[in-house]
């Protein structure tokens, strides 16, 4: 998912996006919608919507859906994901910072992989003033767990790391949110998570990198660099990876 202040941030990323970034799951969605007391219909903003991974999710549980990114592409691929699976959402062009009081009310605010991305502090200020009082914030996030399955995922850290300039890291730093939830109204927290094994090969790792935000200058050298890497650690190509994807819920307390 894409926001913040660059809309171009994500240039190029839109291509790679649906197909090797890690999808959540709809048991996952199903978690958080009992949790929070959806109803078919409810309002559901999707902050930083990307290509609308989460939107059509919550669409498809029957949610009515405000999707806004302030990337065009992104927004595009969102609107072209709704048609094919069959569902209607709305799409807003902005990012958190283009969110305003005027905006209809929500019963949920989820936000996938782009909290980091945001002015954390007055996106959820401005989220209290229009998620409704019995509503809640979803942040989702994926981790990848330190087992040697994922051996891959470190050589993928290590190598981007290299190739990233200097000053293109998250605007934000670290990716804890509890501080910021609790500097805020949302200091109800439940974590909720899914944690999934599934077969990767080298391809998939690369296109999982350039799914990223778009820092590398140089993707031909990056994109070797990262498969003599893969390929040295196994020859075959074929990897493992364990993924847990997260959903941290955040209401007001009462």
């Amino acid at each position: 998912m894409s926001d913040g202040t660059d809309p171009q941030r994500f240039k190029g990323a839109v291509a790679f996006y649906d197909r090797y970034r890690l999808a959540f799951p709809d048991r996952l969605i199903r978690r958080v919608a009992g949790l929070v007391g959806l109803k078919l219909g409810d309002a559901v903003l999707d902050l930083g919507c990307g290509t609308g991974m989460l939107g059509v999710q919550f669409a498809q549980a029957g949610m009515t859906i405000t999707a806004m990114d302030p990337d065009e592409g992104m927004l595009a691929a969102a609107g072209a994901k709704a048609q094919s699976a069959g569902v209607e959402i709305t799409l807003q062009p902005g990012g958190s910072q283009d969110l305003t009081p005027q905006m209809a009310p929500f019963r949920l605010a989820v936000i996938g992989r782009a909290f980091h991305w945001m002015d954390r502090d007055a996106t959820l200020a401005m989220l209290e003033r229009i998620v409704t009082p019995d509503g809640a914030v979803a942040l989702f996030h994926d981790a990848h767990p330190p087992v040697d399955e994922n051996g891959w995922f470190r050589i993928l850290c290590d190598v981007s790391a290299r190739h990233r300039p200097k000053g293109t890291e998250r605007a934000g730093g670290h990716r804890r949110y509890e501080p910021f939830l609790f500097a805020s109204a949302f200091t109800q927290l439940d974590g909720l998570s899914v944690t999934i094994r599934q077969p990767l090969t080298v391809d998939d790792i690369v296109g999982r990198a350039f799914s990223m935000s778009a820092s590398i200058p140089d993707k031909d050298a990056f994109a070797a660099d990262l498969t003599a890497a893969l390929r040295e650690s196994s020859p075959d190509g074929r990897f493992t990876e364990v993924a847990e994807l997260v959903a941290l819920v955040a209401r007001r307390p009462g």
